[in-house]
This record gives structure tokens, sequence and C-alpha cells, in this order.
């Protein structure tokens, strides 16, 4: 395998394994990690610094409210509260409960998903700062355990459920936070492209002394045809310069 692909693959297991340890690795399980990539520790130092600036301790966890918001804080200590008021359960139950679930029971799923409710909200603590809003999180770790809670009959013992219904709460948060980034990038994009085009329309209409034609926007900015009519409706109409019945 290259030596990059197999490197960016280390990483995210690396990431996930912090993150099932909250969100903490230690020096021991980084150094194994990258063994067999031979780093330096000059190398490891960067990936340390990697870690970091992505919320992940190293030896120590951080603590995920310092990247949390005001609101998002004074949300947490809300939600908490509400659940405090529910129905705690008792030494053994939530084994027993487990093990209905697995048999298909609905209300021993719904009683599950009432156990496993605080678990959500402390997973969420740990994507925090990355674009989702806490609240966000939580409601998707939420569809996550409700889900997997009909889903535990491939299951052969109750001390599985816990890692099976924690890594979908883990899974729909990253999905969350991926589809968030990648819509981001998207935007990012678009703007870029926006202002390439108005730009470049300015530029040559000054040269021209007249209006352009999309046609000569796209061979001066080589963008697409669909690019430059999507950079136009973007702006909503206030890039001037352009021929409006070619845009």
């Amino acid at each position: 395998m290259d030596k990059e692909v197999w490197f960016a693959k280390t990483l995210e297991e690396v990431k996930r394994l912090a993150k099932e340890q909250g969100n903490c690795i230690s020096e021991e399980q980084l150094k194994e990690a990258f063994a067999s990539l031979e780093f330096d520790a000059e190398q490891l130092g960067l990936v340390k610094d990697y870690l970091k600036k992505h919320k992940i301790g190293i030896g120590e966890p951080v603590n995920p409210e310092d990247y949390m918001t005001q609101d998002e804080v004074h949300y947490l200590d809300a939600y908490l509260e509400e659940l405090d008021r529910m129905e705690k359960a008792p030494s053994g139950e939530k084994e027993a409960v487990s093990l209905s679930a697995m048999a298909g029971d609905g209300q021993a799923q719904a009683r599950l998903v009432e156990i496993y409710l605080p678990q959500v909200a402390e997973i969420a603590k740990l994507y925090s700062g990355q674009g989702v809003l806490l609240e966000d999180l939580i409601g998707e770790g939420n569809v996550a355990l409700a889900t997997g809670v009909t889903m535990l009959g491939c299951l052969e013992h109750a001390g599985e459920v816990e890692g099976m219904l924690g890594r979908m709460i883990m899974d729909a948060m990253e999905d969350a936070v991926r589809e968030n980034l990648d819509q981001e990038n998207k935007d990012k994009k678009v703007l870029e492209h926006v202002n390439l085009v108005a730009g470049k329309a300015k530029e040559l209409a000054q040269d021209l002394q007249r209006k352009v034609t999309v046609q000569e926007l796209v061979a001066e900015t080589e963008l697409s045809e669909d690019d430059v009519l999507k950079a136009v409706r973007m702006s909503g109409g206030k890039i001037a310069y352009i021929i409006k019945e070619d845009a």
C-alpha cells in the first residue's frame, strides 16, 4: 500500500480509537500505530499537533466544554437536567433490558433508549466545536440510538450492546460533521467562482468597452458554462457587465 494512503488510514484509525477513549490516546498507542511507518520524533510531533487541533489529548483527555459556546453549555446543562428526571436504571436492569431488546421486545428497546440517552450527550461533547451545533449532534445521536436498539438481534451477548450502540452513535455524529464540512467546502467553492466571474466580467468589459458574453467568460475563467451561469445566479444578479440574454 502507498505510504501516504497508509498514513491517512492509520490517522483515521487513531482518531477513532481516541474517540472511543474519550478523545484521548496514549503516547504508547500513538507510537505503536505509526511504528510501521518508522516516523521519527519530529514527524510524530506533527501528528500530535494535528491531533491536538482536533481536540484529541495525548496522555490525558482535553475538556470538551472548552470548545463549546456558552449557548451550547447552557443547552447541555438544561438537557442533562431534564434527563436526570427520568427513572434511573437499577443494578442489573441494563443487562436484562438489553437481552429483551435483543429478542425484539419493543418496550425493552424503548427503555434501552432512555438508559443510553445520557451517553449520547457525553459522546456529542467529543464532536463539539467542529461546525455542527451540539443540539444537532445530540439529535443525530438520538436517531442513531433509536434505530440501533431495533438492530440488536444480530448480537450474541448483552455485553456487546453498549459497543454496538456507541459505534452507531459515533458514526452518525461523524457523518454530520463530515456533511457539514462538505457543504462548507461547496459553499466556499461557489463563493470563489462568484468572485472570479465578477472580477473577470468587470476586467473584460473594461477592456472591450462593452458587456461580455457568458462564452467569453468561460474562455477567460476556464470554468464551465454551467459554473459561470451558477455564479451569476448565486450573486443574485449583482454581477454586472454581462449580456443578459446570454446569462
